[in-house]
């Protein structure tokens, strides 16, 4: 069956693929800022906003694409009860991480599937990651080796890279960290009969 991913993210699909789905990608072209701004001052949740953004994806390219299967994504990263929006520039990056560094913080990875143009399925895996207390000159070294890619991640990292070595501890699931919670996407496609199962 016809899988679409409305994500652009380089390593969500790699993780489907990695699968066995075979997808098509379909970048949804959406205004995060603008519904996450928007969200935050109407008092909504990390939670809620980071299934808001997945949702508006999968809606978007489902209305084009009602035959298929659209899988919306987004990950949102939560401190404090406040979200960090993905880096700008360096200097975006570098505060963040002296933000988060010595902090517990919760990374949201929503995901949200359309078919028919309707939404029938939707899960938030939650992750819980403790950054050590890294040396400024690592900071300024990290940031320096890593830009711009960590600009693709909210706290400007990314685990399966050199970012693996700013944490003291995580608890949670390692694809949920990745930004995509699969094993909950994959049992559910197995269960309706979309994959083989």
């Amino acid at each position: 069956m016809n899988i679409i991913l409305a994500s652009g993210s380089s390593i969500r699909a790699q993780m489907l693929r990695n699968a066995g789905l075979n997808l098509e990608v379909l970048p949804a072209r959406v205004d995060e800022e603008a519904i996450t701004g928007a969200l935050m001052l109407g008092g909504a949740s990390p939670r809620d906003i980071a299934d808001a953004l997945a949702e508006s994806k999968a809606r978007k390219v489902s209305a084009r694409r009602p035959d298929a299967w659209v899988l919306g994504c987004d990950q949102v990263l939560s401190i404090k009860g406040e979200c960090l929006q993905k880096p700008q520039t360096p200097e975006d990056a570098h505060a963040q991480l002296q933000e988060l560094r010595g902090q517990t913080h919760q990374l949201l990875s929503a995901a949200v599937i359309y078919q028919g143009g309707e939404p029938v399925w939707r899960h938030v895996g939650v992750a819980r990651l403790t950054m050590r207390q890294f040396s400024d000159s690592f900071l300024d070294g990290y940031v320096t080796r890593n830009w711009p890619g960590i600009s693709e991640s909210v706290g400007a990292y990314k685990l399966e890279e050199e970012g693996v070595r700013l944490f003291a501890q995580v608890q949670g699931d390692y694809f949920t960290i990745l930004g995509l919670p699969l094993l909950e996407v994959l049992n559910y496609l197995s269960l309706r009969g979309v994959i083989e199962g």
